[in-house]
């Protein structure tokens, strides 16, 4: 709406302006004629005798007039400013023949001029000429009437005006003003009028231009139309030849696969019944044939759909007792059912009897169905037949108690090839044919088949033929003529065909339970490697088994949540899974196991039964080892596992002798490291003893000499004796220094090994601040004191106050060597509390703090970071001791320029619950 409504205002515009310009343009050229014209009134009114010269004189006027009015035409339609500025100019365009004729009316009687008429044509001629907007119109009554109102005054003003000018003047006026309300009035509802027909024929314009517009797309539509119908004649065309000849091909293929396949099924018979003694040979002749059986029905029931799509499926109606053939299809099935823990019931009609039907493809109808209910029924629940006579049709009903189907899926099983899981963890195996088959069966004997089901609450399929009673077939008479059998026993070729058909016909396509439930691994050889085999298929499960069972402890898996449990629990030396299994796929269980650490090295390969590229990349996407595509070579299976599981060995053997690698070196560094702080420390303390010796004496005999040396004080002048004090009080500064250097080291070497008592904190923190209260004075530093009562240490008091002295010193020099911003003020911190049974104390500080780089030496002796002078680096390297010796711990922390922390830790010994608690 809003772009047809911008639309409409250019238009508007556009077709506003050319009319616009367009009545301007007639306006000029009718005040051009007329303004002149009117000359010869001039010259009746007003005679030469009473007026001379006017005539003439009004004349020239109008010429001026209509001379004017050219020159204003050219202007506005020959130049670009005159086309964009229509609307203010041709409002100005009344002000030309206006003037004149109010000069005309200034140089006559004024009020009573009777040129007045003159601006009422003006009028007429902006109102029905030039036909302006109110607002133009509204300026151009405006304007008029200023003139003539000036005219009047003028004249008065010159006192030329005749007696009675007011009447006239009003009458004039009222006239002038009348026209002027007419032509207004005219030119709004004319303007209206005008944008609304402008509106229609713009609305018109635009829907003959979309009608062009659908007009041409569909011609455009039609042809394309036509043409996607001559291609989908052609593609119909095409399919219905592909169709053929996919049929042709199915059917080939199904007859090209049936001979081989029963000339394999033959031997193997034969073969089973001669060399079938040994349980391990008949277990494999087993697999075989049941797997040939399965293969064999499946390209049965190919073969009727090709045949059924064909129309060449004939249908060949016998009588057929009701009784006896459901009898017949439940003793097929019921070892199937017995198997799976399943009640399979049937009920017939007594009033049946024999019914006319085609017992080959009946019975394929109701063995799908029958196998089907068998399939999706869980153990313990029940699949019942029924048959009996509903009006003129045979109905016959399966039911069963099992997982059900859901009301989105129930509109598709009929459908070729459908499957309600068609993913790659679907838990029942199949192609989607049976019931499709079972559909196009009972269609083509003019029947129906419906089915019915609530998720969870089982199915029940209904057939519905057209009942046709029979009369019994006569009993056939024993052939005893001359062309009949030599031998009883001999079968010909065509019923053994005929038999090994109606065998794959009633051959299950579930597997036997017994089959799918594997033993509990208890007990393996430690000496074999062991092998993980995860297959949905109880045959292909059991052969891959005994191809690897001779070298490996094999553990069988029947789908992909028993894989990778079993995966955690047993930790194989190899996992060979299948692509697809129920509950999780293949490429999940990969997943998973390369996901836990304890399995994330084992090899693992994936069995598939696609070759295709993008298979290929999904399994090693998902952390295979190794993949093998069906069917595969049992020799290749043994190379591969083989070679994976000993290369998986050799993994394993390189990552312990690394890790014992690993560990050796830790030690050794470890050693070594004991080895060098042994042997630095015995230097250590060799060299402590040898400066302790050393300086000991010359020690005292200087602070005995210094003693002496200030007695002599006395004996100088009373103004030399400040100066001589000093100097011997700088001497016994510097000589305690020495002697706290010495006791240090001789601390520091010979630990004194004193009986230990509880330590009050309190008390600790106490003493230490005496013995550096000056130091405090000199650096303004704050302290804090968050102390815990009655907490103890259990240690020596004196190492513990030595300890807590050379942390507090440290903490003053370092608030020394920071330059604190306005507003943050040197502190230090003092903490207590008790945590995990331990007594923590703390001692921390806002000062220049320690570099990263020093952090992890602070505690080896003599390594300082102070000038020369002023310390020897042994200070935090006998706290450290200390603290070892009362089984304690130091432990630094810093963040240079901002602060430092020192956290020692002592264990709890003999402190009382309440202090532990507090």
């Amino acid at each position: 709406m809003e772009a047809r409504a911008q639309q409409l205002r250019e238009a508007w515009r556009r077709k506003d302006r050319e009319d616009s310009l367009g009545k301007i343009r007639l306006g000029c050229v009718v005040g051009m004629i007329l303004v002149p014209s009117f000359a010869v009134l001039d010259f009746i009114v007003y005679d030469e005798r009473h007026w001379p010269g006017l005539a003439w004189h009004f004349l020239l006027v109008r010429l001026a007039c209509s001379g004017l009015i050219g020159a204003f035409m050219a202007v506005l339609l020959a130049t670009d400013f005159g086309r964009r500025s229509y609307r203010t100019l041709g409002v100005t365009l009344v002000l030309l023949p206006g003037a004149a004729i109010a000069y005309m009316v200034f140089r006559t009687e004024g009020p009573a001029s009777p040129y007045y008429a003159g601006l009422n044509l003006v009028l007429l001629v902006v109102g029905f000429v030039l036909r302006w907007t109110f607002r133009e119109s509204l300026i151009a009554v405006f304007l008029v009437g200023l003139e003539y109102l000036a005219a009047c005054w003028g004249n008065l003003w010159l006192g030329k005006a005749p007696e009675g000018f007011l009447g006239a003047f009003a009458g004039n006026l009222y006239f002038l003003g009348a026209t002027g309300i007419i032509m207004v009035v005219g030119n709004h509802f004319f303007t209206k009028a005008r944008y609304r027909e402008f509106e229609l024929a713009f609305d018109l314009n635009a829907n003959r231009q979309a009608l062009e517009e659908q007009k041409v797309m569909l011609e455009r539509s039609n042809l394309e139309l036509e043409e996607s119908k001559r291609q989908l004649e052609a593609g119909n065309e095409k399919l219905r030849e592909l169709d053929r000849l996919k049929s042709q091909f199915f059917a080939n293929i199904s007859h090209e696969l049936r001979t081989p396949l029963t000339l394999l099924l033959a031997p193997l018979e034969m073969l089973m019944q001669r060399f079938g003694a040994d349980p391990e040979t008949r277990g494999v002749f087993q697999t075989m044939h049941s797997n040939g059986m399965r293969l064999l029905k499946l390209i049965n029931d190919l073969l009727s759909l090709v045949r059924l799509e064909s129309g060449r499926l004939e249908i060949k109606p016998e009588p057929l007792h009701v009784g006896d053939f459901i009898k017949a299809v439940a003793s097929a099935a019921q070892q199937v059912a017995d198997d799976k823990r399943l009640a399979l019931e049937t009920w017939v009609d007594p009033a049946l009897g024999y019914i006319l039907a085609d017992r080959d493809k009946l019975e394929k109808v109701v063995l799908n169905l029958v196998f089907n209910a068998l399939k999706f029924t869980p153990a313990q629940g029940r699949v019942q037949v029924r048959a009996e006579r509903s009006g003129e049709q045979f109905v016959l009903t399966v039911a069963d108690t099992g997982m059900g189907i859901s009301e989105k899926n129930l509109p598709f099983i009929f459908d070729r090839f459908w499957q309600a899981d068609g993913s790659a963890k679907r838990k029942y195996q199949g192609v989607g044919i049976g019931l499709a088959l079972v559909k196009e069966l009972i269609e083509a004997q003019g029947g129906q088949v419906g089915a019915r089901s609530q998720e969870g609450q089982g199915a029940t399929f209904t057939v519905r033929l057209p009942y046709e009673p029979a009369e019994p077939p006569p009993a056939p008479e024993p052939d005893c003529g001359p062309d009949a059998a030599h031998d009883s026993g001999t079968v010909s070729s065509e019923e053994w065909l005929s038999n090994l058909y109606r065998r794959a016909e009633l051959f299950p396509s579930v597997a036997p339970v017994h089959q799918s439930l594997r033993p509990a691994e208890f007990s393996r050889d430690p000496a074999r490697a062991t092998v993980l085999v995860a297959d949905d298929e109880p045959d292909m499960l059991r052969f891959v088994k005994s191809q690897l069972a001779e070298e490996y402890n094999v553990i069988e898996a029947i789908d992909g949540q028993q894989a990778a449990d079993k995966a955690l629990q047993f930790l194989p030396d190899l996992i060979l899974v299948d692509m697809m299994m129920p509950e999780k796929d293949g490429l999940q269980v990969c997943r998973e196991v390369r996901d836990h650490t304890a399995t994330k090295n084992i090899p693992v390969v994936l069995l598939t039964a696609r070759a295709d590229d993008e298979t290929k990349l999904a399994c090693l996407a998902a952390g295979a080892s190794d993949f093998m595509t069906k069917p595969f070579s049992t020799t290749e299976v043994k190379v591969r596992v083989r070679n994976l599981i000993e290369l998986y060995t050799y993994q394993r053997r390189l990552a312990r002798q690394n890790q014992t690698l690993e560990t050796t070196i830790e030690q050794l560094k470890e050693t070594e490291l004991q080895l060098v702080q042994s042997e630095k420390m015995a230097s250590l303390g060799t060299m402590s003893a040898g400066i302790i010796h050393e300086i000991g004496n010359p020690i005292n005999a200087l602070t005995s000499g210094l003693y002496a040396l200030r007695k002599k004080s006395a004996f100088f002048a009373p103004e030399r004796q400040g100066e001589y004090n000093e100097i011997v009080g700088e001497l016994e500064e510097r000589t305690r220094w020495v002697k706290d250097i010495v006791s240090r080291m001789r601390l520091y070497s010979h630990p004194d090994a004193r009986a230990r008592e509880q330590v009050e904190i309190s008390d600790l923190v106490d003493s230490a601040l005496l013995f550096t209260s000056h130091e405090w004075k000199e650096s303004g530093a704050r302290l804090e004191r968050r102390l815990t009562p009655q907490q103890t240490i259990w240690a020596n008091k004196n190492m513990l106050i030595q300890v807590l002295l050379n942390l507090l010193q440290n903490s003053l020099f370092a608030l020394q060597q920071k330059t604190f911003p306005p507003g943050e003020t040197p502190t230090v911190w003092i903490e207590s509390r008790v945590e995990h049974h331990k007594s923590i104390l703390v001692v921390r500080d806002n000062g220049a703090g320690i570099a990263p780089q020093h952090l992890d030496k602070i505690f080896d002796p003599f390594f300082t970071t102070k000038e020369i002078g002023k310390g020897m680096g042994l200070g935090l390297s006998i706290c450290a001791r200390m603290v070892r010796d009362f089984e304690g711990q130091i432990t630094p922390r810093s963040e240079p320029g901002q602060f430092c922390e020192f956290t020692l830790e002592f264990p709890l010994k003999g402190m009382s619950e309440m202090t532990v608690n507090n």
